[in-house]
């Protein structure tokens, strides 16, 4: 992109576009962000300080020598899911990235978090590229067959449309409807199971667009490229208030689960670690700033954090 055409099209971005704008423009423009670049995480923008968190001795004894070595966790995370994750002045900033801050605190490391394409983050375990992942990732049966996933705030699937909701989407029928979705998310799996409903029932297909980065998927709406987006629903609930009512939410939110901290398969002490330092700061209050910070719903707070699959 020229940097002429890149100065216009900022100019005509609506404000929750511009957002993660690095990540949304980077990687040749596929939405992927600075894949692999790193940063230490910087103040959110969201209102409030939460403050420093005390490090807790017993709990970092047990993250394994092999990782904090280095003094620092390598964090696998994809920075285009405002509130959540994003970029903001260069830096990560969001709810999982101040609160994987806060557990780092505790566990006496540094957060290293590394922009990633979501679909490549779980794998990226796998590999040994990341040493853990927090990227709003739904515990689900799937992914506990190759990872280990530590529980710490629920959240369902909204749907989010045009102010007015101009034609007519429905959460619980979207058959013919254009609908955009960042790919490798559990609302995929949700558009592919609707769809077969659609067709079963000799109604047209549901015409899905997968984008790479849901900084790209809210902006496909907003430009009437798409007539609705699902994603989840914090992210919705942000996206409406950043649009100055350009979008609205349809419906309540559904398939309600728990986002999990991923590590390595049967990670043993370090996930006891990870998992103890999520109770902790639930416990100390240091959570519910974090949650107030970013105007997250206290429905979806979580009052015990646990391990998938139990040990």
């Amino acid at each position: 992109m020229a940097r002429g055409t890149q100065l216009k099209a900022i100019a005509l971005l609506p404000a929750f576009a511009l957002v993660g704008l690095t990540v949304a423009c980077g990687a040749g423009g596929s939405g992927a962000g600075n894949v692999g670049s790193s940063s230490s995480a910087a103040p959110g923008t969201g209102s409030g300080d939460v403050g420093a968190v005390a490090k807790d001795d017993a709990l970092a004894a047990m993250v394994p020598a092999d990782v904090k070595s280095d003094g620092k966790i390598v964090v696998g995370q994809d920075q285009s899911y405002p509130p959540n994750e994003f970029v903001d002045g260069g830096k990560p900033a969001g709810f999982d990235v101040d609160l994987g801050t806060a557990i780092g605190q505790v566990l006496g490391v540094q957060m290293d978090f590394q922009n990633a394409a979501f679909d490549g983050i779980i794998p990226g375990i796998g590999a040994k590229k990341y040493e853990l992942a927090m990227s709003s990732f739904s515990i689900n049966a799937e992914r506990l067959q190759s990872v280990d996933m530590i529980s710490y705030y629920s959240a369902g699937t909204s749907l989010a449309v045009l102010k007015g909701n101009p034609d007519g989407l429905k959460v619980d029928d979207l058959c013919g409807k254009k609908v955009a979705v960042q790919k490798g998310t559990t609302q995929v799996e949700d558009l592919d199971k609707k769809n077969a409903a659609c067709t079963g029932a000799g109604k047209p297909a549901i015409e899905v667009t997968q984008l790479q980065a849901q900084t790209d998927v809210n902006l496909a709406l907003t430009a009437k490229r798409v007539q609705g987006e699902l994603a989840d629903s914090p992210v919705i609930d942000y996206a409406v208030k950043q649009t100055n009512g350009q979008l609205e939410s349809v419906g309540t939110p559904y398939d309600t689960a728990p986002y999990g901290i991923v590590l390595p398969k049967n990670s043993g002490d370090f996930g006891k670690a990870v998992q103890g330092a999520i109770q902790k700061l639930i416990d100390s209050g240091a959570y519910k700033k974090i949650l107030d910070k970013w105007g997250l719903n206290a429905a979806g707070a979580v009052t015990k954090s646990e391990i998938n699959p139990a040990s």
